[in-house]
């Protein structure tokens, strides 16, 4: 949806008043791309998960089965963190995205399912009613 010429005008006005007070914050913060934070965080994820696997083996290795477990959640909690940033780089994680409006039969067809427990009722009574 556009902005109305008075919303872009004080948009504008917004940005002149950031670049004047402080130019160099507003010049990093206008080129950043949202995405470079998540592949940061991706590769920080994978290196959580290469560290959990080392904790893992050492565990195993010495016979500290704590340290293998610790090593385990370490793995796991870095793929949780490296997936969710994967999917928000991608588009796939938040709702408002472009992703999401880019399909809107999608969005139109998962709201119109209506809950879990609805559905399941709906098939109930079409089962009912085949009888």
């Amino acid at each position: 949806m556009p902005l109305s010429e008075h919303e872009q005008r004080l948009l504008d006005q917004i940005e002149q008043a950031l670049y004047a007070e402080d130019p160099k914050w507003a010049n990093t913060v206008r080129i950043s791309d949202p995405r470079s934070h998540y592949k940061r965080r991706l590769i920080k994820a994978s290196i959580g998960f290469v560290l959990g696997i080392v904790l893992l083996m050492v565990g195993v290795v010495i016979n500290q089965i704590p340290l293998g477990v610790g090593g385990f959640v370490v793995m796991l909690a870095a793929c949780l963190w490296g997936l969710s940033s994967w999917k928000r780089m991608n588009g796939f994680g938040d709702s408002g995205s472009a992703a999401g409006a880019a399909v809107p039969g999608k969005v139109a067809r998962q709201k119109s399912r209506g809950t879990f427990m609805e559905r399941m009722e709906e098939r109930w009574r079409r089962r009912h009613d085949e009888r």
